[in-house]
Protein backbone atom coordinates (compact mmCIF):
# COMPACT_ATOMS: atom_id res chain seq x y z
CA UNK A 1 0.00 0.00 0.00
CA UNK A 2 2.07 2.87 -1.39
CA UNK A 3 0.33 5.67 1.57
CA UNK A 4 0.77 2.96 4.20
CA UNK A 5 3.05 4.18 7.00
CA UNK A 6 3.71 1.23 7.88
CA UNK A 7 4.47 -0.60 4.86
CA UNK A 8 6.93 2.52 4.15
CA UNK A 9 8.98 1.99 7.53
CA UNK A 10 9.35 -1.80 6.23
CA UNK A 11 10.95 -0.30 2.71
CA UNK A 12 13.15 2.39 4.47
CA UNK A 13 10.96 5.22 3.04
CA UNK A 14 10.51 6.77 6.31
CA UNK A 15 12.69 6.24 9.62
CA UNK A 16 11.90 3.26 12.38
CA UNK A 17 14.01 1.48 14.87
CA UNK A 18 14.21 -1.76 13.70
CA UNK A 19 14.25 -4.34 16.40
CA UNK A 20 13.80 -7.37 14.22
CA UNK A 21 12.77 -8.79 10.79
CA UNK A 22 12.80 -11.89 9.00
CA UNK A 23 10.94 -13.16 5.70
CA UNK A 24 7.24 -12.37 7.35
CA UNK A 25 7.45 -10.19 9.67
CA UNK A 26 9.23 -6.41 10.53
CA UNK A 27 9.26 -5.26 14.60
CA UNK A 28 10.32 -1.88 15.55
CA UNK A 29 9.89 0.83 18.22
CA UNK A 30 6.43 2.39 18.40
CA UNK A 31 6.84 6.58 18.10
CA UNK A 32 4.48 6.83 20.79
CA UNK A 33 4.96 3.95 23.42
CA UNK A 34 2.89 3.64 26.46
CA UNK A 35 6.00 2.93 28.27
CA UNK A 36 9.83 3.04 26.90
CA UNK A 37 10.70 -0.08 25.04
CA UNK A 38 6.88 -0.40 23.32
CA UNK A 39 7.50 -2.28 19.94
CA UNK A 40 5.26 -3.18 17.10
CA UNK A 41 5.39 -6.56 15.34
CA UNK A 42 3.71 -6.28 11.94
CA UNK A 43 3.27 -8.21 8.83
CA UNK A 44 5.56 -7.80 6.16
CA UNK A 45 2.88 -7.84 3.63
CA UNK A 46 0.35 -5.17 4.18
CA UNK A 47 -2.94 -6.44 5.82
CA UNK A 48 -5.22 -4.19 7.59
CA UNK A 49 -7.02 -6.58 9.47
CA UNK A 50 -5.42 -9.82 11.74
CA UNK A 51 -8.29 -11.84 9.85
CA UNK A 52 -6.45 -11.99 6.36
CA UNK A 53 -3.04 -12.52 8.11
CA UNK A 54 -1.89 -16.33 6.41
CA UNK A 55 -1.73 -18.62 9.64
CA UNK A 56 2.26 -18.91 9.39
CA UNK A 57 2.81 -15.34 9.48
CA UNK A 58 0.65 -14.62 12.13
CA UNK A 59 1.81 -17.40 14.48
CA UNK A 60 5.29 -15.98 13.57
CA UNK A 61 3.90 -12.05 14.55
CA UNK A 62 3.02 -13.56 18.26
CA UNK A 63 6.22 -15.93 18.60
CA UNK A 64 8.21 -13.20 17.95
CA UNK A 65 5.83 -10.49 19.73
CA UNK A 66 6.80 -13.11 23.18
CA UNK A 67 10.47 -13.48 22.26
CA UNK A 68 10.26 -9.39 22.51
CA UNK A 69 8.62 -9.45 25.38
CA UNK A 70 10.86 -11.45 27.35
CA UNK A 71 13.89 -9.62 25.48
CA UNK A 72 12.37 -6.27 27.10
CA UNK A 73 12.27 -7.89 30.91
CA UNK A 74 15.43 -8.57 30.90
CA UNK A 75 17.03 -5.37 28.62
CA UNK A 76 14.62 -3.06 31.02
CA UNK A 77 14.35 -4.75 33.92
CA UNK A 78 10.19 -4.68 33.56
CA UNK A 79 7.95 -7.06 35.54
CA UNK A 80 5.44 -8.28 32.63
CA UNK A 81 4.46 -7.93 28.79
CA UNK A 82 1.41 -7.07 27.01
CA UNK A 83 0.71 -8.40 23.45
CA UNK A 84 -2.34 -6.40 21.92
CA UNK A 85 -3.82 -6.24 18.94
CA UNK A 86 -7.04 -4.27 18.03
CA UNK A 87 -8.99 -5.22 14.87
CA UNK A 88 -10.44 -1.99 13.49
CA UNK A 89 -11.10 1.42 14.52
CA UNK A 90 -14.49 0.50 16.36
CA UNK A 91 -10.72 -1.45 18.59
CA UNK A 92 -8.93 1.00 18.89
CA UNK A 93 -6.97 0.54 15.58
CA UNK A 94 -5.32 3.63 14.20
CA UNK A 95 -2.63 2.95 11.67
CA UNK A 96 -4.56 -0.08 8.98
CA UNK A 97 -2.08 -2.17 8.83
CA UNK A 98 -2.27 -5.14 11.11
CA UNK A 99 -0.13 -5.36 14.17
CA UNK A 100 1.09 -6.30 17.34
CA UNK A 101 2.10 -4.07 20.03
CA UNK A 102 4.65 -5.65 22.79
CA UNK A 103 4.31 -3.42 25.39
CA UNK A 104 6.34 -3.64 28.44
CA UNK A 105 5.12 -3.47 32.12
CA UNK A 106 5.92 -2.68 35.45
CA UNK A 107 3.59 -2.75 38.72
CA UNK A 108 4.18 1.10 39.04
CA UNK A 109 3.87 2.22 35.88
CA UNK A 110 0.32 4.19 36.13
CA UNK A 111 -0.95 2.78 32.88
CA UNK A 112 -4.47 1.09 32.80
CA UNK A 113 -6.35 -0.24 30.38
CA UNK A 114 -10.05 0.67 31.83
CA UNK A 115 -11.68 -2.37 31.11
CA UNK A 116 -14.93 -2.95 32.08
CA UNK A 117 -16.83 -5.92 33.34
CA UNK A 118 -20.16 -6.50 32.28
CA UNK A 119 -22.17 -9.68 33.61
CA UNK A 120 -24.33 -11.69 31.27
CA UNK A 121 -28.00 -12.33 32.35
CA UNK A 122 -29.37 -15.55 32.65
CA UNK A 123 -29.42 -17.88 29.09
CA UNK A 124 -27.39 -14.95 27.90
CA UNK A 125 -24.05 -16.69 27.48
CA UNK A 126 -25.02 -19.49 26.23
CA UNK A 127 -27.18 -18.01 23.25
CA UNK A 128 -23.64 -15.96 22.31
CA UNK A 129 -22.00 -18.62 22.29
CA UNK A 130 -24.25 -20.88 20.25
CA UNK A 131 -24.69 -18.00 17.83
CA UNK A 132 -20.30 -17.68 17.54
CA UNK A 133 -19.74 -21.48 16.98
CA UNK A 134 -22.42 -21.33 14.06
CA UNK A 135 -20.54 -18.28 12.55
CA UNK A 136 -16.77 -19.97 13.55
CA UNK A 137 -14.61 -20.87 10.76
CA UNK A 138 -11.35 -22.50 11.65
CA UNK A 139 -9.23 -24.53 8.47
Amino acid sequence: MAECIFCKIIAGEIPGIKIYEDDLVFAFLDIGPINPGHTLVIPKEHHQSSSTIPEATAGRMFKVGSRIGVALKRALDCDAFNLHLADGSAAGQVVMHAHLHVIPRGVEDGFRWNWRQLKYQDGEAGEIAEKIIAKLKVD
